[in-house]
């Protein structure tokens, strides 16, 4: 099984890098695929770098995990990204791999928002890391929802963004091969 495991990236951080491989451990699936989304429908996109460059950070944060793999799909996709969308396309291109959706809890409470988001629920096995406060008691009566107490690390992409322009250091909060990247790139240091 081909886990999928979604989000702008921008940065890729230590948590993310964690939480990929605890869920790729736990739910016994095979590889981990980091789908870089161009623009996600629930964010701002004037906030987000262009995604060559985010999608180029992944690669080099993974580069030494054999079970990682950095996706493109989305960039040829119609905008926004959607879930849905993505999943129909990555069927057609790769018909024998069984994908499954990793994704944290605190997005429950906007999963009904998701386009088709019955047709996930219906068709993909979703494993769910907790992540903040999330209902979970009524998703358990979905019988392809797994939830996973994965390591959770209070570190978001938003706050590195905040602390690049602020002129502090990043260190431990992405791989050093990202902080490398973001310097050489001048890369989120003004607002």
């Amino acid at each position: 099984m081909t886990g999928l495991f979604f989000g702008s990236f921008n940065p890729i951080h230590t948590g993310h890098l964690i939480v990929a491989e605890y869920m790729r451990q736990q739910a016994a699936m095979a590889e981990v695929w980091f789908i870089v989304s161009p623009h996600n429908p629930f964010k701002i996109k004037n906030g987000l770098i262009d995604p060559q460059f985010r999608l180029k950070m992944v690669k080099v944060a993974i580069e030494d995990n054999k079970y990682f793999k950095a996706s493109n799909i989305e960039f040829k996709l119609p905008l926004p990204s959607y879930t849905a969308a993505t999943l129909i396309e990555l069927n057609k291109k790769f018909p024998r791999k069984k994908f499954s959706v990793i994704i944290g809890s605190d997005t429950l409470s906007n999963f009904h928002r998701w386009r088709n988001y019955d047709t996930i629920l219906n068709n993909y096995r979703l494993f769910i890391y907790r992540r903040g406060e999330a209902d979970v008691a009524s998703w358990r009566k979905y019988p392809g929802i797994t939830f996973f107490d994965a390591p959770h690390i209070e570190i978001s992409s938003t706050l590195i963004r905040d602390m690049i322009a602020n002129k502090k250091s990043i260190r431990y909060l992405v791989p050093e091969a990202i902080s490398k990247y973001i310097r050489k790139n001048k890369l989120y240091s003004s607002k």
